[in-house]
């Protein structure tokens, strides 16, 4: 409890008072004798009244002054006096008669409705509405011109006389002696309330537009026009009570003889005022002045200052109450604002202390509090190094935290410090607050520079870091997968905790690889740990980049020595950092540390990423190469010799197909006393076929690959793009000519030119039946004059007819398809020349009769025009104006002609129907020109 108001009597009369009202600093008392007297109360400096008659009307009535009303706004001043509405003039000098409502006769009880509203060019409107209660009817009135107007047709009709009655809104609050309250809109549509209680009357009391508080008994409820209970705690009064007024954020009751001063949040008892003898009736003047009558007394009640009272209600923590009379109060908005914001701020500690962090974090968040002046509740997050604040020493003791309390804390400190974090950085799809919430928050970022705002998040990730270790594990590596926190905080964190994983994340999130692959190293050969093994550093590694190809290759030596196979991943993974690589940098580094593993690699490379760089192909062939002739060696192993086979089948495979290593380089390194197989398809590579021929023939005497050969020389030649036709022709038929030669007279200059040594060549023996039956089987693909020279004088003519035959008959058959050729194509020609003529000989007369079928207009001596296939001749620039003819097409520079004074004839290209444009001769007369 604390004092909330002030009673001081101002004025005792001889009269007996029966009714009151009051509006500002005036006061209006209605006597029993029929007396209205009118009084300005101010006060003064020091806390007093003064107190000044300005009118008395003694001879207004001889009848007792039953209610009194009044509408400053229009100087209307109503009473109900002898069962009548009498409406006077507030400002006359003896509160002259306005009207009287003669309907009104023998009414009990009237109500008043001001609606004040403003426009927004700033004019001022005012509604009056009046409600009369006469016996068991309502009239309605409004006022209109200087006098009341009855609601045409519009009369309600009660199920008892009312005793109380206030006008909310749209809606009558009735209330009936000994019976209950009925809500009545003005459709004449009733709802019942609760009954009166066990005195029989009522009380109603206006709180706004939309809320009023009904007692019964001793208690009072709150409800809202609808009949529903706004707040279920009734106020509970000491007994009940005889008047009540409204004066927000307080409700004053008379009881007994005291005045109760109450809360309507909380239902809290504030005051009690004693010395108020005998008072039965209660008006609210204005904000914070209260006007309190008995017969022959009045008490002015006013507010204590409002900066006291807030003062004595933050000492006792009523921090609602304080925030109410702030927003009541006449200081600037500005200073309003301030005040506000330190008590709610103080409000939201005192609900953290009480354990409340549900309504603590949500008052921060709406207040926009600094995270850091927050996280301080916690003293064991706060981290120092981590922001400029400095820890005070006058802070309040915190409560200490354990067990449940402290894990619930914490879980609304994250949900609180998740919200921030987001804020900061600009994530607008977090909508679980509301916008008064998200506008504080957003005015004070704004306050923020970039600094600081990067300094905040540092310190709001690695609070949230503390707090996930203490309740929540797996949130853990997805907040350091996008983190701002402070880096050695962090680490002497998540080393404490021995969350060695979620390290590893920070250190690649801050940039530390260095400390990441040492830590990942260390821990690979500890049995109980959960980095053991080469798997993390190998994922590590294949996410680094080609920025930190230094860092990639030192760390991976230890990998590729402890698992060769699965550390090559570090360099061959289908990821796209991995492919980015510099590929050459790798290999170097393969063939300088780890030689085993480069055919591997390049396998890779060139088979599926499809690398077409020389470099790759050739140091592939190579190392193919040298493990071909390691095998060779007599000390090599049976399984050696096998892998050997394996991997000599791989080279030829590969010297076939790949179309990227450069044969020259390759062959000046391939030895000469082995590997004539490679050396021939290198050879065969280069163009070179008498080499080929002759190692097939003469070095490894296999006639069927030499055959194979010449095939596949003629197939490819004539499959390829016929750019230089003679000169693949040629070479086609020669090397049918030169394995026929090399059967009849074998020698070894074709092994010689190879470079093979004279140790190892042998000559094999003349072969004149394979060479025969060459010619027979190729006879359309040789040269039958090369053919017939190299051949000896001794083969019968027998032998080779039917090569003869073969090669006449193909002479004939290209001399007759040339002559088929040549017929057609003189054939074509004479039926472009007859299409010609057809056209030539159509001719358009043009005279200055003619009108363009588009623009209806002659054809001027200057016009250019274009004929289209179907006759029509047409302005040149009429052609687009018309969809028939623009389907035609836009003709070009051709079909356009000229008209010239000296032009007799000119030609017309015009779109025929075949689809070409053929000319058309057309003539003028002279007398038409």
């Amino acid at each position: 409890m604390h004092e909330a108001y002030k009673e001081t009597p101002i004025l005792t009369i001889k009269l007996q008072i029966e009714s009151m009202a009051a509006y500002d600093d005036i006061l209006l008392i209605g006597t029993r004798e029929g007396h209205v007297l009118m009084y300005n109360v101010s006060s003064t400096l020091d806390d007093t009244h003064k107190l000044e008659l300005l009118r008395r009307n003694k001879n207004l009535n001889k009848k007792r002054i039953t209610q009194i009303g009044v509408v400053p706004e229009y100087n209307l001043l109503i009473l109900l006096t002898d069962g009548i509405v009498c409406i006077h003039d507030l400002n006359s000098l003896n509160f002259q008669l306005i009207c009287q409502l003669p309907k009104t006769k023998g009414a009990t009880l009237f109500t008043l409705d001001v609606q004040r509203t403003e426009s927004l060019t700033g004019k001022k409107n005012v509604v009056v509405r009046l409600c009369v209660a006469v016996k068991r009817k309502l009239q309605l009135y409004y006022w209109k011109s200087r006098k009341f107007e009855e609601f045409k047709d519009f009369e309600l009709t009660v199920p008892d006389i009312p005793r109380e009655i206030s006008w909310c809104g749209e809606t009558l609050i009735l209330g009936f002696r000994g019976l209950s309250y009925t809500i009545l809109d003005l459709t004449g549509k009733a709802k019942e309330l609760f009954p009166t209680g066990k005195l029989p009357e009522p009380s109603v009391t206006k709180l706004s537009d939309n809320s009023i508080v009904l007692g019964k008994d001793s208690q009072s409820f709150v409800m809202d026009t609808k009949g529903e209970l706004i707040q279920h705690n009734p106020i509970k009064w000491s007994d009940t009570p005889s008047a009540i007024a409204w004066d927000d954020p307080y409700l004053l009751g008379i009881v007994n003889d005291k005045l109760e001063v109450y809360t309507l949040e909380g239902c809290l008892h504030i005051q009690t005022i004693k010395d108020i003898n005998k008072a039965r009736l209660i008006h609210r003047c204005k904000q914070g002045k209260v006007f309190v009558a008995s017969i022959c007394n009045v008490w002015c009640v006013k507010a204590v200052d409002v900066t006291q009272q807030i003062r004595t209600l933050l000492e006792q923590n009523q921090f609602k109450l304080a925030l109410k009379l702030t927003s009541l109060s006449d200081v600037t908005e500005e200073e309003k604002a301030k005040e506000t914001y330190k008590i709610q701020t103080l409000y939201a500690h005192h609900l953290f202390y009480n354990k409340k962090f549900k309504e603590a974090m949500d008052l921060f968040l709406e207040l926009g509090t600094d995270p850091y002046e927050v996280i301080r509740l916690f003293p064991d997050l706060v981290t120092p190094a981590t922001s400029s604040h400095e820890l005070s020493d006058s802070a309040p003791n915190l409560p200490k935290l354990q067990d449940h309390d402290l894990e619930k804390g914490l879980s609304e400190l994250i949900l609180y410090l998740v919200y921030v974090r987001h804020r900061l950085i600009g994530d607008t799809n977090t909508k679980d607050k509301d916008n008064s919430k998200e506008r504080n928050i957003m005015e004070s970022e704004k306050k923020l520079t970039a600094a600081a705002t990067e300094q905040l998040l540092k310190i709001i990730d690695t609070t949230l870091l503390k707090c996930y270790l203490q309740t929540t594990d797996a949130l853990v590596a997805p907040l350091l997968r996008l983190n701002h926190c402070h880096l050695a905080e962090a680490e002497k964190t998540l080393l404490m905790h021995q969350k060695y994983p979620e390290l590893i994340i920070l250190y690649n999130t801050k940039g530390q690889h260095r400390k990441a692959l040492e830590l990942l190293e260390k821990h690979a050969k500890e049995n109980d740990s959960s980095l053991k093994g080469t798997e993390r550093t190998i994922q590590y590694l294949q996410h680094l980049g080609k920025d930190h190809m230094d860092l990639i290759l030192k760390f991976a030596s230890w990998v590729l020595e402890e698992d060769p196979e699965q550390g090559l991943r570090i360099f061959m993974e289908d990821i796209q950092e991995v492919e980015n690589l510099p590929r050459p940098k790798v290999l170097d580094y393969l063939l300088r540390c780890h030689k085993d593993l480069v055919i591997t690699y390049l396998e890779h490379v060139v088979r599926v990423w499809e690398d077409t760089n020389p470099l790759f192909h050739n140091v592939l062939i190579h190392q193919y190469k040298e493990k071909c002739l390691a095998s060779m060696n007599e000390n090599a192993t049976p399984a050696e010799k096998e892998m050997s086979q394996h991997i000599r089948q791989k080279l030829q495979q590969f010297l076939e197909k790949s179309a990227y290593y450069t044969p020259e380089t390759i062959l000046i390194h391939f030895p000469f006393d082995c590997l004539f197989e490679e050396r021939a398809i290198i050879l065969g590579r280069l163009g070179r076929h008498q080499q080929v021929i002759s190692i097939y023939i003469n070095l490894l005497n296999d006639v069927p690959r030499a055959i194979q050969y010449c095939n596949n020389v003629y197939m490819k030649c004539h499959n390829e793009n016929k750019a230089d036709k003679q000169k693949q022709s040629d070479e086609a038929d020669d090397v049918y000519v030169m394995l026929i030669n090399q059967l009849l007279k074998p020698d070894n200059e074709g092994a010689l030119m190879a470079g093979c040594t004279t140790e190892i060549q042998r000559t094999a023996q003349p072969d004149p039946e394979m060479a025969l039956q060459l010619l027979e089987e190729h006879a359309s693909k040789i040269n039958p004059l090369k053919a017939l020279e190299i051949l000896p004088d001794t083969v019968p003519i027998g032998r080779i007819k039917r090569f003869l035959e073969v090669t006449l008959q193909n002479n004939l058959n290209t001399r007759r398809r040339t002559q088929v050729l040549k017929g057609l194509l003189y054939a074509e020609h004479l039926q472009v020349q007859e299409q010609r003529m057809h056209y030539e000989s159509q001719s358009v007369l043009m005279t200055e009769f003619n009108i363009c079928p588009v623009c209806k207009k002659r054809f001027g001596n200057q016009s250019a025009f274009a004929r289209y296939p179907n006759g029509d001749i047409v302005h040149y620039s009429c052609q687009d104006h018309n969809e028939e003819y623009r389907r035609w097409g836009v003709p070009d520079s051709e079909c356009v002609i000229n008209r010239a004074d000296d032009v007799i004839g000119d030609i017309l290209y015009s779109y025929a129907c075949t689809g070409k444009y053929t000319e058309i001769q057309y003539s003028f007369s002279r007398e038409q020109i």
